[in-house]
């Protein structure tokens, strides 16, 4: 494990004066288990999350640190647009001090919030940030802190990517302009978007200004600015509204800053809110297209709430005892409150012991309600936690009156489950518990969890829920518990519709985000996004289907592709490319709860790739990117590094126990030398497969090559290398052309799997990917990027769109050819040759197409004389006892030229290079991509 210093310093020159940068932090390495499940401990337990920031003492936050610091201005400015939020964060502060000092920079964002810049200007110096591959900006950072240049680590504190924090050393009466900024998109919750913005100064300041920026085409229904920081802050808050913008100012003066009238103190300490919503005219939803990319908004209402079925199970072990328990009770008091006689429920409690207040659901009727309160209030709080028999009790009550018919099948069923900490009884393996519950729960229930405090492991919960169409909500215990379990509630307490599909006519979008929503609830809204493909002569038109408590929906809306763009133009305070954001946004969100959920580190591994790309894109700082701060020369750098992923995975996520690394490896000689057409009778040490598909073969001793092709049918697998003795296989599938050509449908290679049984590993590629299998693991690697592998005794090198090269046991090597063809080819699809040098070394048992040529035979040729093409010769070849009527051509190398190839000059040998071969070439026709070669040959 490596960990930064404490601090680290950079001394800059600068007019005859110098400042430092000091940057407190800590940088360690991402370690695997060696199951390659990223979310477990060791032990078989998830890894709980670090302690969030509402559980933790407020009290020594602050936005600005140094005795002898002056902040001049703290602005921050957000300009929201269609739901979408860019926000900034400017100040500037002076060292008054007649020594230098160090200044803390901090802020406080949304959990949801992508940091997207980050700048500073230091006594003139200015420092630019831009998002990178985490990887990539580490090395680049470490490589200017190697030369005594970098200024240190910037990141964030806590998983949640709450806290930005950053620290400079200045020099006196130095001037620091600072400017943060980041982006997310507003949730609508219980009918209203909010926007927080964290204002935490640290001491009075001479211009303290917040401007909140409101585009919504479709109109804004109501904006307002609650006053969340105190009494004395009261009506402070101005609100400028018309049809469709909205302008929210927040400018307190010195004096209305102060605690009180002779206090030299700030009361400027809280969170700034503002809540908006919009006007919705068209029950289908809101479709909006702008900069190529659309975002359908979704928030029916007028409907009638569907009846609910919930089970409540609570728990009620040890750790629950007082204020826990009793702020629970009101919660559950006011919850049952709300039942209606449509609804059914009952509750379930647990510690060591699983007890259920009413074995079966009842009806929320008035009497069943006051049973239930009475019930609850007797609860005292005592022994361990049985998570796991709570809940397959909760599903079995549910499934049971599924199947007896007790449940309406217009109704929603849900599991409302609430806990502070982790199974200490039964089942304790939270991966256990996670496959039971998914094992049993029926797809049209959900699971929604409730984690009270920072004890409770919250992965665990939120992977649960989501796994079960649900979310998970932590419920901070310094704050008021019972009021948190309410909103929560309310959240869900009204389900309008189910099985609700957004879909859009086939070729008009691409890159589509979820479009499918299992339960849809009053007060929210859902969201889809996406690229558009085809509408700039017809409007793009969206589909809705859905079902709500008494009737099908299907719903139409449809949108000009040019006009918001137009609108758009004229606005000074709109979010460029507003769209295109909200798209990336979603998606990485997305794909991070997708990776959360992942079972295997090959598929984390390929949605990481997605998110990484997207990141980069569209510069998010997300768990696998970081951003570099740079000073104008390039000369100076800060990494601005997201916090570690939740789940404990990287970009390439390793599997502990697994000795895999990566490589910076040059591609074997042999690989790019290819001797001219002139010199084609001087030794070549390269064997290789290529087009549909033509075999040369290379012969030393002769001082020749020899050609043939195989023409067999698609899907076969032909066996090119077969040692079962060093444990190596290599085998070829084949794909079709599109159509007949010259009364021939030709095959190509379109996967060629190399195969190390000694390791266990098996390298798959295709014209689409490369597959690194080692067991039960799978590691995809995308044509796209290059990359470097080493893994149990065989090395992989792809080179980005051109080639992998594979290497097994220290010398055997094979390198495979990617061929694209242009989309609309008439013919050709894409396909891969193989190439490899005739100095490999097997074992005698060698065989196959190619390996048997490992022991070159004898070969004579004679009666060399012209044939009926002036340019081919032909002549008679003596093999292996047989004598063969062949034909001198040529075939292409590509390995120098990828386009048009190198004429590689051969006796060609024709029907399928019988004669040439042992047997005929159906013997080597194999059943699967890892067989060996075993057919008798005759």
């Amino acid at each position: 494990m490596r960990r930064l210093l404490p601090l680290v310093c950079l001394a800059l020159a600068l007019e005859a004066q110098a400042f430092e940068f000091l940057i407190n932090g800590e940088w360690e390495e991402e370690s695997f288990p060696s199951d390659g499940n990223l979310g477990e401990h060791q032990n078989g337990k998830f890894r709980r999350s670090v302690m969030g920031p509402d559980d933790k003492d407020d009290g020594d936050f602050e936005a600005f640190a140094g005795s002898g610091i002056i902040v001049r201005s703290y602005k921050v400015e957000s300009r929201i647009t269609s739901r979408f939020a860019h926000t900034t964060v400017r100040s500037l502060v002076v060292n008054v001090a007649q020594q230098a000092e160090s200044i803390a920079f901090n802020v406080q964002i949304p959990k949801r919030a992508f940091i997207t810049n980050f700048t500073m200007n230091v006594n003139g110096v200015m420092f630019v940030g831009s998002v990178k591959e985490k990887t990539v900006a580490r090395n680049l950072y470490a490589q200017a802190r190697a030369r005594g240049k970098a200024a240190g680590i910037v990141r964030t504190n806590a998983q949640d990517m709450d806290t930005f924090k950053m620290e400079v050393h200045v020099p006196a009466n130095s001037n620091i302009e600072f400017e943060l900024h980041y982006q997310e998109m507003m949730q609508r919750k219980l009918g209203f978007y909010e926007h927080s913005l964290y204002l935490q100064p640290g001491q009075l300041v001479p211009i303290l200004q917040v401007d909140v920026y409101i585009y919504e085409p479709k109109g804004i229904a109501v904006v307002e600015a609650p006053n969340t920081l105190g009494e004395q802050f009261k009506n402070l808050a101005k609100v400028v509204t018309s049809k469709d913008k909205a302008h929210v100012v927040f400018r307190p003066t010195l004096f209305q800053q102060r605690k009180c009238d002779s206090c030299s103190t700030t009361a400027v300490d809280g969170i700034f809110t503002v809540r908006y919503d919009v006007h919705r005219d068209n029950s289908a939803g809101e479709l909006q297209v702008s900069d190529g990319h659309f975002v359908h908004f979704f928030a029916p209402n007028n409907l009638s709430s569907m009846p609910k079925n919930i089970v409540f199970v609570i728990d009620v072990s040890g750790s629950m005892w007082g204020i826990k328990m009793k702020q629970m009770v009101e919660a559950l008091q006011t919850i049952l409150d709300d039942l209606t006689i449509d609804d059914h429920f009952s509750i379930i409690d647990f510690n060591h012991h699983v007890r259920c207040w009413s074995e079966d659901l009842v009806h929320g009727s008035s009497t069943q309600v006051a049973d239930a309160k009475k019930y609850i209030q007797s609860i005292k709080p005592s022994g361990g936690t049985n998570i796991n028999e709570a809940l397959m009790r909760a599903i079995h009550m549910l499934n049971k009156a599924a199947n007896q018919g007790f449940i309406d099948q217009r109704s929603v069923s849900m599991i409302i489950f609430v806990s502070d900490g982790d199974p200490t009884i039964g089942e304790i393996k939270l991966s256990a518990i996670q496959k039971n519950v998914k094992r049993y729960i029926r797809e049209e229930f959900s699971l929604f969890s409730l984690g009270i405090g920072f004890d409770v492991d919250f992965d665990f919960l939120e992977r649960i829920s989501m796994e079960n169409r649900g979310i998970a909500q932590r419920i901070y215990a310094r704050h008021d518990t019972s009021e948190q379990l309410r909103n929560f509630y309310r959240q869900i307490s009204s389900p309008l519709l189910r099985k609700v599909t957004i879909q859009f006519p086939e070729d008009s979008v691409s890159n589509v985000t979820q479009n499918h929503f299992d339960k849809f609830f009053s007060g929210s809204e859902l969201v889809v996004a996406g690229k558009v493909q085809t509408c700039f002569s017809s409007p793009l038109i969206s589909f809705v289907t859905a079902s709500s408590a008494q009737m099908d929906l299907s719903l139409q809306t449809e949108t000009d592709c040019t006009e918001l763009d137009s609108l758009l133009g004229h606005q000074s305070h709109s979010v460029a490319g507003f769209a295109r954001q909200m798209w990336a946004y979603i998606t990485i969100n997305q794909l991070l709860a997708e990776r959360s959920l992942a079972k295997t580190a090959a598929e984390k591994r390929k949605i990481t790739r997605k998110i990484l790309k997207l990141a980069l894109e569209h510069q998010f700082v997300t768990p696998f990117t970081a951003m570099l701060v740079e000073s104008e020369t390039g000369q100076e750098r800060l990494l601005a590094d997201s916090p570690k992923d939740p789940k404990h995975g990287c970009c390439i996520g390793t599997p502990l126990g697994r000795k895999t690394e990566v490589l910076v490896q040059s591609v074997p000689p042999w690989a790019l030398s290819t001797p001219p057409p002139s010199e084609a009778k001087t030794d070549r040490i390269i064997t290789m497969v290529e087009n549909d598909p033509h075999f040369t073969v290379h012969l030393p001793k002769s001082h020749m090559d020899v050609c043939f092709n195989i023409d067999s049918e698609p899907g076969h697998i032909l066996n090119l290398v077969s040692d079962p003795e060093s444990g190596l296989a290599v085998n070829g599938q084949l794909v079709a052309g599109k159509k007949i050509k010259n009364n021939k449908l030709n095959t190509y290679f379109g996967t060629i799997s190399i195969y190390y049984k000694t390791s266990g590993i098996r390298v798959d590629v295709s014209t689409q990917q490369v597959n690194l299998i080692h067991g039960k693991d799978q590691h995809s690697f995308s044509w796209a990027s290059t990359a470097n592998i080493t893994l149990s005794g065989m090395k992989l090198s792809i080179v980005k769109d051109a080639h992998v090269t594979i290497t097994v046991n220290n010398g055997t090597t094979f390198m495979v050819l990617l061929h694209r063809v242009w989309k609309k080819h008439p013919f050709n699809v894409d396909f891969l040759g193989i190439y490899i040098p005739s100095n490999n070394i097997y074992s005698t048992r060698v065989h196959g197409l190619i390996g048997q040529f490992a022991v070159e035979p004898e070969v004579k040729i004679y009666n060399i004389h012209d044939g009926a093409d002036p340019v081919k010769q032909e002549a008679t070849m003596e093999v292996k006892g047989n004598k063969l009527a062949v034909t001198r051509g040529w075939q292409k190398d590509y390995r120098k030229d990828r386009k048009y190839g190198s004429n590689v000059f051969c006796w060609f040998v024709h029907n399928n290079g019988k004669g040439f071969i042992d047997g005929q070439y159906k013997n080597y026709i194999v059943p699967q991509m890892d067989s060996f070669f075993k057919q008798e040959l005759k």
